[in-house]
């Protein structure tokens, strides 16, 4: 199935079986992830804080997203393979076209940015040279530094048609879905269920949208020092990996 196909079958997902999405950065965890049936993996800038350690996304270069996309696309999942496009790397429609088209050189098989009204004609350069794109609206993750932190969106009328008027430019721009973050549930169902292409929910609640995606390491519970409040982690990997490696320290030293 190529990339268009593999897009396109997500818009066909709208209003029936929810999308199941999962952040991933490197070769084995796209393979588990894939042979679990997943149906995309997001290579997110997420990584500069749970495996590069910085404080946020804002410090994620084109190079740090270019290693991580080409890592994950050998494993050649089934699932969409997406690449998030890194802050200020698409400031223009053409900074945004060639970082996609660098993007897709390492093994994307579609893109996402940040932002609504804004992006839509940036949005229609990428989708124009034969490139998905994935939008995200809500809280944006990039603009943390600018808005002082982490906050929850569409809390007001006003808030939620700001959300809605970003959504339909970008569904006109040619989006084949859209991610919406840290929306408050009602506003984020009542988008859902009148938007013309699927919404992938993160800290929206849950069966608010037409699909989750949620960060890996919250999932495993791989990053102990921060989980968001919202976030189900599945394992505990933190406890399994501090109890291997204190095994194995006490057997070398045993020895």
């Amino acid at each position: 199935m190529t990339a268009s196909e593999k897009a396109d079958s997500l818009r066909l997902r709208k209003g029936g079986r929810p999308i199941a999405a999962l952040t991933t950065y490197d070769y084995p965890t796209a393979r588990l992830l894939d042979e679990c049936g997943v149906d995309l993996l997001l290579v997110g800038d997420s990584l500069g804080m749970v495996v590069l350690g910085f404080p946020d996304t804002t410090h994620v270069t084109l190079d740090h997203m270019l290693h991580h996309v080409a890592a994950v696309a050998r494993a050649k999942p089934q699932a969409l393979v997406v690449g998030d496009l890194p802050i200020h790397t698409y400031d223009t429609p053409e900074d945004a076209l060639r970082t996609a088209q660098r993007l897709v050189e390492a093994g994307a098989e579609a893109v996402k940015l940040e932002g609504g009204i804004r992006q839509a004609e940036k949005v229609r350069t990428i989708t124009a040279a034969g490139i998905p794109v994935i939008g995200h609206l809500g809280m944006l993750p990039q603009r943390v530094l600018e808005e002082g932190g982490y906050r929850k969106k569409g809390k007001t009328p006003e808030q939620a048609d700001a959300i809605r008027e970003g959504a339909e430019a970008l569904i006109d721009a040619g989006v084949s879905a859209i991610v919406f973050e840290s929306i408050v549930p009602a506003t984020a169902k009542l988008l859902s269920e009148s938007l013309a292409v699927p919404t992938i929910g993160i800290g929206c609640g849950e069966h608010t949208c037409d699909g989750e995606i949620a960060v890996v390491t919250d999932l495993l519970g791989s990053y102990p020092w921060f989980v968001p409040p919202f976030a189900k982690p599945e394992a505990d990997l933190a406890e399994t990996i501090r109890g291997a490696a204190h095994r194995y320290i006490s057997r070398v030293g045993n020895g």
